[in-house]
């Protein structure tokens, strides 16, 4: 079996594409072959985990009036035609998108080929690309359900619901051996994360959280991003440091960390909503307004709707409103149980087999 698989520009797209490519590998002994862009991430991270890439030269829409989406236009339509020559040179059984623009002219050159087409969607709003692809592709796996209520009646039909693929090692520990693997004791552990570049935002929580959390017993990881560390220090009240709260760069073990968390105060990217739920874990989500679509926003209100996370948009924040939301959290243990349980039933810990069985099943057709 051959799967061709595009998906780029961010680690959100590549990572599950990655995920996909290990499993197909693993389980059905699949030859991959990636298609991206050479000035995207995936160029650092596809090779990495050991799988050829091919390249394509394509740009993004400008999403208003202007000369250059010519020239896009004209680099789109080069693309198609290079996208078909590498789909011919490779020979696929499945083609296999997880957005991001660089996979649209191919997805396009895979329909034409009448090659079998699965575009996959982390977000609860779909993008552009996963909207373009929709309209003929032969399954758009979902990892939300709200999301098929964003895209086309047509698309409808051929919607299932996948989830996101996870991190192998995400589920591996329970609450209490990743709190004992970290020494942790009862007192309840709050994790504070903006991704791997860190989030302003995030951390003026986390200082705000350290300063005015008076009179309640808590232990703190904080996580700030490289270059938001030195600040985030500068601004914290020294004297409410001890052995208790530990401010860092960026947290390697993650894997350990998000299991043993009480409370987890991040942003909404769609792996991290999933890898939430997943484990049960309240949260105190705070969406990026700086993302296309503001996909964030849907993603964190899809499940604080259904009572599994607190959702606090920038737009809202002030007078404390996050310290004072985490401190009732902190102090309310039944209301953070009934979180958890709330996330436990959104969540889908088998996303990358889903998806995998549905290109498998397409391959055999």
């Amino acid at each position: 079996m051959k799967v061709l698989i595009s998906g780029g520009g961010t680690a959100g797209h590549i990572n599950p594409a990655i995920a996909i490519a290990k499993r197909m590998k693993k389980e059905y002994g699949a030859e991959i072959l990636f298609v991206g862009k050479e000035t995207g991430l995936e160029k650092t991270l596809v090779p990495k985990e050991g799988f050829d890439i091919k390249y394509i030269d394509v740009e993004g829409l400008v999403r208003k009036l202007t000369l250059k989406n010519v020239t896009v236009a004209l680099k789109y339509l080069r693309a198609i035609g290079d996208a078909k020559r590498m789909i011919r040179e490779f020979s696929p059984d499945v083609v296999v998108g997880t957005g991001g623009y660089v996979c649209a002219p191919v997805l396009s050159a895979a329909h034409s080929l009448k090659i079998p087409v699965l575009v996959h969607e982390q977000n609860v709003f779909p993008g552009m690309t996963v909207k373009m692809a929709a309209r003929f592709a032969d399954c758009v796996a979902v990892s939300f359900e709200d999301t098929i209520s964003y895209v086309s009646e047509k698309a409808k039909k051929v919607c299932v619901l996948t989830g996101n693929p996870l991190r192998e090692n995400m589920l591996d520990l329970s609450y209490e051996e990743a709190r004992k693997t970290l020494g942790i004791d009862g007192r309840p552990f709050i994790v504070t994360v903006g991704g791997s570049l860190g989030a302003r935002t995030i951390n003026e929580a986390l200082v705000e959280i350290v300063n005015c959390l008076d009179n309640v017993e808590f232990r703190l990881l904080g996580g700030t991003g490289e270059r938001f560390f030195d600040e985030v220090n500068e601004k914290i009240d020294k004297s409410k440091l001890g052995d208790n709260i530990a401010i860092v760069p960026y947290i390697y073990n993650m894997d350990v960390v998000l299991p043993a968390a009480d409370l987890v105060i991040a942003r909404s990217g769609a792996i991290t909503v999933s890898e939430l739920c997943a484990l049960g874990r309240p949260s105190v989500l705070i969406p990026s307004p700086n993302v296309t679509h503001n996909h964030q926003e849907y993603n964190a209100k899809s499940i604080a709707d259904r009572g599994a996370a607190v959702m606090i948009c920038e737009r809202d924040i002030q007078n404390n409103i996050v310290s004072d939301t985490v401190k009732s959290l902190i102090i309310n243990q039944e209301k953070r149980m009934q979180m958890s349980k709330e996330a436990k039933k959104l969540a889908i810990t088998d996303g990358t087999k889903r998806i995998c069985d549905i290109v498998a099943e397409l391959a055999r057709k």
